[in-house]
Order: C-alpha cells, then structure tokens, then sequence
C-alpha cells in the first residue's frame, strides 16, 4: 500500500492518505522543537505527498496549530485535509496543563465540551491556523466529560457540518469504550483511536472495530508506536507517554526478534499492522523533523512478508483471531 494513496471517510467526500502527519511532536511534545524545524517537517510530508494533517488546540497551548498553519496556508486548500480538535480551550490558568509539553505559552487548556466551547473552539483554531476551514473535527478526550460530549459537543459539531463548515465530525480518544458509546449516541463519519490498535494492544477489536466497519464509520490510527516502545524498545523507552512497564518493553523486544529474522524493521510491522482491519482508513503518526516523517513513509511502504504475521501468531505475539495486511 503506498503512503499516498487517499481514501474516502465514510460518505463525507473527505478523504485522507493511507498515511497521516500528527502534529503533536511540532508543538514541542517532550522536547522543544522550534519554528524553522517545524516548517521544515511539514514541508518535507508535503514534498513525500502526505496529504492529511491532524494538530489539536492542545499540542502546546496552540503552537502545533500556529506552525502548521504558517505552512498548510501557503498551500491550495483544496489539495489537503486538516483535522483538529474540540473540547479544550486555551484560557489564562486552564487547569489541564500536561508536563510533557516544552514549549507551552501563556495560555494553558482547560476542558470545554458544551456547544459554546465547542463553536468557540472551532473560530480560534481557524484564527491560529490561518485557514478557512478544517476538515475533520475530533471530540478531543471526552473521558470523563461523556455526557456533556454527547449533549453539546456533538450536536454543534453535527451542525456544523449540516452547514458545511466542516466535512466529517469525529471522536479522538486512547480508549476503546467510550468510542462505542458515541458511536451509539450520534452519528459520527469516523474516529481516531490512538494506542489501542497496536502490536502491543489490540484492545480496540473487542467491540469498537467490528461496529465500526459494520456501520461505515471510519478508523483513523493513530499511536500505533505506542509513544515510541514500538518504535526503539529499550528500558527507559516510552508507553503512553510514561516509561515502560518492563514486562512490555520485552513483549516489544520479542516482537522486534520476530521482525529481524524476516530482515524487517520493528517499526515497519508496526505502522503497517492497523491497516489490516478494514475498518481502517488511515495511519497517523507524529514526527519532529524531515528525518522523521521520511523514516516514516519508508516504515510504511516496506515490504512486509505474510510469514512474519504467522510467525508472531505462533510465537503467541498475536492472537490467532487478529486481521494482519
């Protein structure tokens, strides 16, 4: 499958390359990153003909958005699909403030999912971005704000798209459970599961994607390095956004075992595995530099042998019953 190739979510007329940029690692996710390499990566996606871009509010307090918009804007607009966020708006003293972000400014988020934080939200990040539109709209992190998702943010959400503002009304979440229970609640084009339909974690087939491709609704997979383990599985090495339990970090390194015999690099298996339930549209993953997203583009079009996927099922790496490209 090539990174380029573009799919359609759902019936929305959006459509996404099989491979995505996340924009989280430009708004200084860990360490700083800058304005002249941050320019730089998502001109490098560009040049590779990556074709979807996903930022959020969040991603530095708004920087990940400024940057990218600093670029996507000089752009044809018609030739690329922006998503980003809902339910956080960045506010002097928001209380979800997170450690890991290096280049934070004045404005810190705090959780909003009413219909007002939802429609204040979409006009400043078209502002931060410099765009007249944005494609996709994620409910960012609902968790434990469920029933106001579904009460406010998803409803202004539907209307926007009812007016044409946006193109698909999504949900991005690290979880599986509440995925369903939107995907219950409204009508939703696609959602964006990060870390949970991984080589590490296939949690997300218990329910979300078998409903998922029953009704249409798209998967967007995103964190399928599961924050790096997948991608350089040493001790020290990051699992959603913490260091790793060491019992995963030699699951990573048995799986990584099975891949070298096949001459494959982990990190192939890795972003190519999510593509094998049909429910999948498309795979997205962060990078910081142009070396980065180019590893990437080549992780994904690297041959991948059907024998490798038998051999992890053998070795009880993955279950029998998992779908593999």
């Amino acid at each position: 499958m090539r990174a380029t190739e573009t799919v359609h979510l759902r019936d929305t007329g959006v459509t996404v390359t099989r491979l995505g940029l996340g924009l989280a690692p430009i708004g200084g996710l860990f360490t700083a990153v800058g304005d002249q390499v941050a320019r730089a990566t998502v001109e490098a996606a560009w040049d590779l003909g990556l074709r979807y871009f996903d930022t959020a509010p969040l991603y530095g307090s708004g920087l990940s958005e400024r940057r990218a918009g600093a670029v996507l804007a000089e752009k044809p607009r018609d030739e690329f699909t922006l998503s980003t966020k809902v339910g956080r708006l960045l506010v002097p003293g928001g209380a979800d403030r997170q450690e890991f972000w290096a280049e934070s400014g004045d404005l810190t988020p705090a959780f909003d999912f009413s219909a007002d934080g939802v429609r204040r939200s979409h006009a400043e990040s078209l502002v931060r971005l410099g765009l007249d539109r944005i494609d996709i709209a994620h409910i960012h992190d609902p968790d434990d704000h469920l029933v106001e998702a579904i009460a406010g943010a998803y409803p202004e959400l539907a209307r926007l798209r009812a007016a044409g503002e946006i193109g698909a009304v999504s949900a991005g979440m690290n979880q599986a459970p509440a995925l369903v229970r939107l995907a219950q609640a409204g009508d939703f084009d696609c959602f964006m599961l990060a870390g949970r339909y991984t080589l590490l974690d296939q949690s997300g087939l218990a329910e979300l994607l078998p409903l998922c491709h029953r009704r249409g609704i798209s998967i967007i997979a995103a964190g399928v390095y599961n924050s790096g383990l997948l991608a350089d599985p040493k001790p020290g090495a990051r699992y959603d956004y913490a260091p790793a339990d060491p019992g995963l970090v030699e699951r990573a390194r048995a799986i990584r075992a099975v891949c070298d015999r096949h001459g494959v690099p982990l990190r192939a298996a890795a972003i190519q595995f999510p593509l094998g339930h049909p429910a999948v549209a498309s795979v997205v993953v962060g990078a910081r530099d142009p070396q980065q997203i180019a590893d990437n583009a080549a992780m994904f079009e690297w041959d991948v042998p059907g024998a490798l996927w038998a051999d992890l099922k053998r070795a009880g790496l993955l279950a029998d019953e998992v779908p593999t490209p």
